[in-house]
């Protein structure tokens, strides 16, 4: 097989330029080669993994000075590598290489090796293809270990033994459920239960290389197979076992719940056609993760999960630490959602009122959005009926946000009257009683008993300074001024 046809960018030809005036064989091997068999010459190469039989920084350094711009050049020495960025494009040369392990670190010891070698240390089979790049042979494809015939069977397996490929890299086995997750391959059945037998392994490797592999599984079109795998294979009680937790059904007097785990991955799943949004999925992911904490059967009743989404909120800062994730706005997102997303379904009766849809559009802000795409996300019943009878619910309490906004523009609003406000008025320090105030105008606004607006929320603050004993010392205008 020829893939020259595929190969159109202009750094190939560069590359083979260089390699034959010096008398060296190059290989373009990798994701690049996998993404071209899988997709043909619709795919653009913004990262390009050069192998050549010899000193990888070496070419890289000549095939620089070829091109003859300023382009950055970042060598590696340590690992005998090279990276150059031109235009839009990351090109790696690298030595071709054989490794070994220690047991207590996924760093190999390396040593130069021929381009079969260097293929053997890849991670799985589809990975491990080259294509020539020399003039006499350019575009000719190298498939020692079967990866076109893997590719065609749609199976993610390993060069070597694979159990000895695990123990070497255990990132690896992250990287093997993330290629099975992103291109709906299965796993080799001895490839998996390797992953199995090897997953303690998986604690030698960084909390933050973990969680990158996690990123991509979550930005997969289908992540919720990614975390069945995970699953499947023991790993996901090592790396999130608040979600190990959920598995499972509990039968009382004869009344089952769902299995929370499975309702987990349906949601995120369902949310995931809707949205590439990385925190929006992670909140999909983690919305009931406090049902194990709160479940309870109540006779007469059956199985109930009361206040899974306060508690559930507050677990949301220990997971992200845990998991070396942000601990910033994306966090809050991630916690407010959880904390929000049974409130819209309770708001779709008719008796449902203003003040209700006012508190929902004021607490969501500018994620209400997000926070309805994840309510519809959360419907997984099996039953046609009930699916559209939620829905239509969901479309009554847009209806419903709608009329609210337009009449009392609620979203994100700041009361008429501020804290420096109610300090000149009443001559007071920063206080508690500054805080009262503030609330009690707030919750009018939001209760539809004022509207929101200056004048109004003014003499609410004089009512309630004068409950609490205050003087009106100053008045104070709209625009700041006494």
């Amino acid at each position: 097989m020829n893939l020259g046809n595929h190969l159109q960018h202009q750094i190939f030809q560069i590359i083979a330029s260089v390699a034959d005036r010096e008398g060296l064989q190059v290989y373009v091997i990798g994701g690049l080669v996998r993404d071209l068999l899988i997709k043909g010459s619709d795919v653009t190469p913004k990262d390009i993994d050069i192998v050549v039989v010899g000193s990888g920084i070496e070419l890289a350094r000549k095939v620089r000075e070829t091109i003859g711009e300023d382009i950055p050049l970042t060598v590696f020495k340590n690992f005998g590598t090279a990276m150059l960025k031109w235009k839009d494009t990351e090109i790696e040369f690298v030595g071709a290489r054989k490794e070994s392990y220690r047991k207590d670190s996924r760093k190999p010891v390396v040593e130069n090796g021929t381009l079969e070698d260097d293929l053997q240390r890849r991670d799985f089979t589809i990975n491990a293809l080259a294509v020539s790049l020399n003039r006499t042979s350019f575009g000719e494809l190298l498939d020692p270990f079967n990866g076109i015939l893997h590719l065609e069977q749609q199976l993610i397996t390993t060069p070597q033994d694979p159990g000895l490929t695990f123990s070497d890299d255990p990132l690896r086995m992250l990287r093997g459920i993330r290629f099975a997750t992103r291109l709906g391959f299965g796993i080799e059945p001895s490839t998996l239960k390797a992953i199995g037998d090897n997953r303690e392994r998986i604690r030698i490797v960084s909390q933050e290389r973990i969680t990158e592999e996690l990123n991509k599984i979550m930005m997969s079109g289908h992540p919720g197979r990614g975390w069945l795998l995970l699953d499947e294979t023991g790993l996901l009680e090592i790396i999130l076992p608040e979600l190990h937790q959920m598995k499972g059904v509990e039968e009382e007097e004869g009344q089952l719940h769902k299995d929370n785990f499975l309702h987990t991955l349906e949601v995120l799943d369902n949310i995931s056609k809707q949205t590439d949004d990385l925190w929006l999925r992670w909140a999909a992911l983690l919305h009931d993760i406090a049902k194990p904490r709160t479940r309870k059967f109540e006779p007469g009743t059956g199985w109930t999960f009361h206040g899974h989404e306060f508690i559930g909120s507050r677990m949301i800062p220990g997971i992200f630490r845990s998991l070396r994730l942000p601990l910033n706005e994306k966090m809050k997102y991630v916690q407010k959602l959880v904390k929000l997303h049974l409130r819209p379904i309770g708001l779709a009766d008719e008796t449902v009122t203003d003040s209700a849809i006012r508190r929902l559009i004021f607490e969501a802000g500018d994620d209400l959005e997000d926070l309805m795409m994840l309510c519809e996300a959360d419907i997984t019943s099996k039953n046609p009926r009930t699916v559209e009878r939620h829905l239509r619910n969901f479309r009554i309490v847009r209806e419903k946000i709608v009329e609210i906004e337009e009449k009392d523009s609620v979203r994100n609003f700041q009361p008429p009257i501020t804290g420096d406000d109610i300090q000149r008025v009443f001559g007071i320090p920063p206080s508690r009683n500054v805080g009262i105030i503030k609330n009690a105008i707030k919750e009018a606004i939001l209760d539809g008993e004022i509207p929101n607006e200056f004048r109004a929320a003014y003499q609410k603050m004089v009512e309630t300074g004068t409950a609490l004993g205050l003087t009106v010392r100053n008045e104070v205008k709209k625009d700041g001024g006494e």
